[in-house]
């Protein structure tokens, strides 16, 4: 019997004139763990007159993931960060009562020609966390665990598994992995995993109960102590899920929360421009979606 529950491919979606690929959240499953929300951004070649610019945008309720393979981004937030995110490296900025933030191409980088690949995904805080004062971190690629099993490459993004831990400082019982492999092989997992799981594939294939499935799907599994599969020569996927909320969370637009009194609140409060500006990003901002997402 197959451990697979659903397949879900990537939707196009728009954040701003960005073109992304929509994962999370889905009509048949909106979270996996606490994972609430996941775009796959390119991969896409810019040339010396475009660059990649999400203005400045408000959060609640959720952290921020950003994790490239390709290109840079320039972070800053409300709450004075100017940090530049290479391949690699992990953005994890959680938002609790409130934060503004924008990501643009840096700005020795805005007049040539450049790539943009990697995920965006945020992770609902538990409903205790949900007002907590907003933080950042930045997490150096050479600090995330990384291990290799005979031809297999892991690293551990975020959370806990196999018996390590990342610095990155989550909430919530969590894992995001990164599997590679250069050879075709049997990868059992086994009971390293907890919770609700869902597996990525960014490259390459990977072949579950005789069916092959393919870049741009986003698996599902029914059972995540039960994850065994044959991965393909020079694939990459990720695996990521934990422990689900007992709660319902609601989404409007960029906010999370169990509460819809809080949204609304929240809402208000950036038509009202009442959020605190960005040092050095003042001037623009992404005005509340007349018709939501």
């Amino acid at each position: 019997m197959s451990n697979i529950k659903l397949i879900i491919e990537e939707r196009a979606a728009s954040i701003g004139k960005f073109m992304v690929g929509r994962l999370l959240p889905f009509r048949q499953k909106r979270m996996v763990g606490p994972f609430i929300y996941i775009d796959h951004m390119g991969p896409v070649k810019l040339s010396e007159h475009e660059n990649f610019d999400v203005l400045p945008h408000p959060h609640i309720g959720l952290s921020t993931l950003t994790f490239l393979f390709e290109g840079s981004i320039m972070h800053r937030d409300t709450l004075g960060n100017a940090v530049e995110i290479q391949p690699g490296a992990v953005n994890w900025m959680t938002a609790g009562k409130g934060i503004v933030h924008s990501e643009r191409t840096p700005e020795y980088l805005r007049h040539s020609a450049k790539s943009m690949h990697g995920l965006q995904i945020w992770v609902a805080l538990p409903k205790e966390q949900e007002q907590m004062e907003p933080e950042f971190f930045h997490i150096g690629r050479e600090q995330i665990p990384a291990w290799t099993q005979g031809d297999l490459q892991f690293k551990l993004v975020a959370g806990e598994a196999f018996g390590r831990k990342s610095p990155v400082p989550v909430y919530s019982k969590l894992f995001m992995l990164e599997i590679k492999s250069t050879t075709q092989q049997v990868v059992n997992i086994g009971n390293q995993l907890y919770g609700e799981s869902g597996l990525y594939i960014l490259e390459g294939s990977i072949q579950s109960d005789e069916n092959v499935y393919q870049p741009n799907q986003l698996l599902v599994a029914k059972e995540s102590s039960l994850c065994q599969f044959t991965i393909a020569a020079n694939s990459t996927i990720y695996i990521f899920g934990g422990e689900p909320f007992a709660e319902e969370r609601f989404i409007d637009w960029n906010f999370v929360s169990t509460s819809k009194e809080r949204i609304e609140e929240a809402k208000q409060k950036w038509k009202a421009q009442k959020f605190p500006k960005i040092r050095g990003d003042e001037t623009d901002y992404i005005p509340y979606p007349s018709r939501n997402k």
